[in-house]
């Protein structure tokens, strides 16, 4: 652990300092910002993120609370900064090509970079997006037909999206009349002191047949049993590796997720569950969308997942891509539906690139 941890350090100075050195072979930068001011200035802000890590594990939270803003914002600026300039060096073959052009072009990259940072920032800031589906479910009964679920995922509330903005999407979901609210994993950030407040704010995401929420990665590292035992006394109906029939004839099964187990036992768990489900149309709550062939072999119809977040911030689009083919929107896996949020909040910095956060309105219909 501790290894990773300076193979780390060293990684992430190594990035830094290519960033720096672009910097500082723009003319602008190089004439009005003395290395001096520059160098330590960047050092500071690419530590800021760890070392509220460090101060968070050892209760100094005021501080660590400003350090982990200053660091989630810093981080999403600089990956923008980072691959603007990558992606010049790749053009010019660092360098070697378009010589005298290059400070004129990694000015150019700068602003690039500069414009798309504030394009995530107001993007982020704006509520997120209704996305909507009907989905035809094998076993549903007429009477179920029609059934709204409302899905969230990945808010990670905590520090950046607080109780004012938890307040504004309970009144979202509350105007999208929903039967079952369904929350699909990352709820929260983090920070156990801060979790007694939000249950007010908890309290007022409501639905007609209840609130159904699994659990996500980010429940695992922040301390999952306090959460938990917050979503119970907040109402919610907690699927942990369980199936429960809110509506007759209408199955959720949820799964705690694969970071609380690691996959092996994820996969055997999620076999197990499926297998001792009732009968009836089968709707999987899975926070990471992993499994989606086990899943449709088991006979589930509808399969809901978040986690990946479409990447956020242009370039991990592509990076998530490789880890997840299934990555955001509707996919036909054999007969199952499967579905995946982009995520209703951000983690990190409050920054989105080209799309915004979303939430889901999914109308569930029985074959005829």
């Amino acid at each position: 652990m501790f290894l990773s941890l300076i193979l780390f350090c060293l990684f992430w100075a190594g990035l830094h300092f290519y960033v720096v050195s672009r910097l500082l072979s723009i003319p602008f930068i190089a004439h009005h910002v003395p290395a001096r001011l520059l160098i330590p200035a960047v050092i500071l802000l690419g530590a800021s993120y760890i070392v509220s890590r460090v101060l968070e594990h050892y209760s100094i939270d005021g501080l660590s609370h400003v350090l982990e803003i200053v660091g989630a914002y810093w981080v999403g600026a600089f990956f923008l900064l980072f691959s603007t300039f990558f992606a010049l060096d790749l053009c010019t073959c660092f360098g070697l090509w378009f010589r005298s052009e290059l400070p004129a072009l990694r000015t150019v990259a700068l602003v690039l970079a500069l414009l798309m940072t504030i394009a995530a920032l107001v993007q982020a800031r704006r509520s997120p997006a209704l996305t909507e589906y009907e989905v035809f479910l094998d076993g549903l009964p007429r009477e179920a037909d029609g059934t709204v679920l409302v899905v969230a995922s990945d808010m990670h509330l905590g520090a950046l999206l607080g109780h004012g903005w938890a307040s504004e999407r309970a009144a979202q979901f509350e105007s999208l009349r929903p039967d079952l609210l369904l929350l699909v994993g990352d709820i929260f950030e983090g920070d156990e002191t801060t979790y007694p407040s939000w249950l007010p704010v908890l309290q007022q995401f409501r639905a007609t047949y209840g609130v159904y929420v699994v659990t996500g990665n980010h429940e695992f590292y922040a301390g999952g049993t306090k959460i938990i035992d917050l979503f119970r006394r907040a109402g919610f109906h907690v699927l942990r590796d369980e199936s429960i029939e809110p509506i007759a004839g209408l199955v959720l099964t949820g799964v705690d997720d694969v970071a609380f187990r690691g996959r092996a036992a994820h996969t055997a768990i999620l076999e197990t569950v499926l297998r001792q489900r009732p009968a009836g149309a089968s709707v999987l709550l899975s926070h990471t969308p992993l499994e989606t062939l086990r899943a449709a072999s088991a006979g589930v119809g509808l399969m809901l997942s978040g986690h990946t977040h479409e990447g956020q911030i242009w370039p991990f689009t592509y990076l998530v891509k490789l880890v997840f083919p299934i990555m955001s929107g509707r996919y036909p896996v054999q007969d199952m539906t499967a579905i995946v949020c982009r995520g209703t909040g951000t983690w990190g910095p409050r920054m989105r690139l080209f799309k915004r956060s979303e939430l889901l309105r999914i109308t569930v219909r029985a074959k005829s």
